[in-house]
């Protein structure tokens, strides 16, 4: 997890206090949907990803990646300045594809300038969704998410990205040409590489242990059927997996709030260098 306030540790989680100026907020904004959970309210907004600039309806954000900037702060403002307490400096925490990570964190970042928050924070979205599901992050642990536009495979090991593969493929394609089975086909193939390039055996550890499933296409079974079929390995699929990163950014977010560096303090036994 990256941003301007960067928590080193997790802390056990406490209510976030219901003041003006303690506001935390966890954004999902994918090609398709854009969700966002705000503390003590839940996931209070699910919708299409779509900005209004006065000559239809554009879509900020295609295949994973943020293309028009002031188009995405233009749709948070629609949607979110007026469910924020007045004055509020939110803390936000912002889910990322990993392989486009540093352009969309940067261009996001830019974004959310429009509600003013008091820290960004930023978290690959592979890594809120195995939050979200309680895995095990000490072991090595496949993520595939499957979303309406971009399907990714991440390696994790000990939470963090060791390796990934993404295609810019998901079950809105469904609607043309594409295939479950190729969807299926193009996971075992992405799965493949990784196994091929890691000189260690973390890419087979973590398929011994079964992949775990998210995204919109994890509640397809014409997908998972022939996902099933292809890979010959276990499928673990996260409770509702078409809001995993958004719930998973909101426990971490939570827990970068009771971090001693979010309030700018710190007990005693920790000293400052």
């Amino acid at each position: 997890m990256t941003g301007t306030s960067h928590p080193h540790s997790v802390v056990p989680h406490r209510p976030w206090p219901m003041c003006r100026r303690c506001c935390g907020i966890a954004l999902d904004m994918g090609s398709a949907r854009t969700r966002v959970w705000i503390a003590g309210r839940g996931v209070v907004v699910d919708v299409p990803t779509v900005s209004f600039p006065g000559t239809g309806a554009v879509y900020p954000v295609q295949r994973g990646t943020i293309i028009d900037t002031a188009g995405c702060a233009r749709m948070l403002q629609r949607l979110l300045a007026g469910r924020l307490p007045r004055f509020t400096r939110a803390m936000v925490i912002v889910t990322a594809p990993v392989l486009d990570g540093v352009a969309y964190r940067t261009q996001a970042r830019t974004a959310l300038d429009v509600l003013r928050p008091r820290s960004v924070l930023t978290v690959p979205g592979a890594r809120a969704i195995a939050v979200a599901a309680g895995a095990d992050l000490s072991r090595p642990l496949m993520v595939v998410d499957i979303g309406a536009h971009l399907t990714e495979a991440v390696l994790l090991c000990d939470g963090a990205v060791t390796d990934a593969r993404r295609t810019a493929l998901g079950t809105s394609d469904l609607d043309g040409t594409t295939t479950p089975e190729q969807i299926a086909e193009t996971v075992a193939t992405m799965l493949t590489a990784m196994l091929r390039q890691d000189r260690t055996s973390l890419t087979l550890d973590a398929l011994h242990r079964g992949i775990l499933l998210a995204g919109g296409g994890a509640l397809r079974p014409e997908i998972t059927y022939h996902l099933t079929g292809r890979l010959q390995v276990p499928l673990s699929m996260v409770p509702a997996p078409h809001t995993a990163a958004v719930r998973g950014a909101a426990e971490l977010l939570q827990a970068a709030h009771t971090h001693p560096s979010a309030s700018g303090t710190l007990p005693p036994t920790v000293r400052r260098h």
